[in-house]
């Protein structure tokens, strides 16, 4: 029996280190990567229907190409943050095109993880009060967007558990990949759960996984955390 992934066409746009980490990904994968791009919107339409593009460019590329994006590709994995403000707009894109698409503000499965219990101790320290959140999320200084996407969904999280916006600081210093620690303050004690990125190979192989779990789904927008969660339950 053919294995799912070989029939699998991968179109990368953005090129830069995530880029190029999920073509090393792929290729260790045995996946083709029919072609990488900086340019989606000047990409071969031919090249771009059968294949899934797993975009990790810019803000600025993503606003300027994701109606593209729902147009061309028969669907997009976006790994791309900085533009959650134009969400619904988006959403609207692909659902007209009949266009999947899986987005994340981290392919991580250990930040997915560490999402879901987040969202359980900020439910829990809700109900029990007293308690007072903070984040502080840490990258490289080559990143364009402050606070990071994953900050601000763990914030979504712990305003939703306990009612409260957390407090968010953020560090832009060095080459790191990404350190998110999620705080909560008490008068007696502070609970904190943090996560550390060691490299950027672990967001690239969430974002191949998510290209490959593309085949046979329904059209439909997708959030990888929900999709992870519920499957690891």
């Amino acid at each position: 029996m053919e294995n799912a992934t070989s029939t699998l066409k991968i179109v990368i746009s953005g090129y830069g280190k995530m880029g190029k980490m999920v073509e090393q990904v792929l290729a260790q994968q045995g996946i083709a990567c029919v072609a990488k791009t900086c340019d989606v919107a000047a990409l071969d339409d031919a090249v771009a229907r059968d294949a899934v593009c797993i975009d990790f460019s810019t803000p600025a590329a993503f606003r300027a190409n994701y109606a593209e994006l729902a147009r061309k590709f028969k669907a997009v994995v976006v790994g791309t943050t900085g533009w959650y403000d134009i969400k619904q707009d988006v959403f609207a894109a692909f659902k007209q095109a009949g266009t999947t698409l899986i987005w994340a503000s981290n392919f991580s499965i250990g930040v997915t993880v560490m999402s879901a219990a987040v969202s359980l101790i900020s439910r829990l320290l809700g109900a029990a009060g007293g308690y007072s959140p903070y984040i502080v999320e840490k990258h490289h200084i080559h990143k364009l967007d402050a606070p990071s996407g994953t900050a601000k969904t763990l914030a979504g999280l712990v305003q939703a558990g306990m009612g409260v916006e957390p407090a968010v600081a953020s560090v832009r210093v060095g080459e790191i990949a990404g350190i998110h620690t999620v705080g909560f303050e008490g008068a007696c004690d502070r609970i904190t759960i943090e996560h550390e990125a060691f490299s950027r190979q672990g967001f690239a192989q969430g974002a191949v996984l998510a290209a490959t779990m593309t085949q046979g789904l329904a059209a439909g927008i997708y959030e990888f955390q929900e999709m992870i969660v519920k499957n690891l339950q």
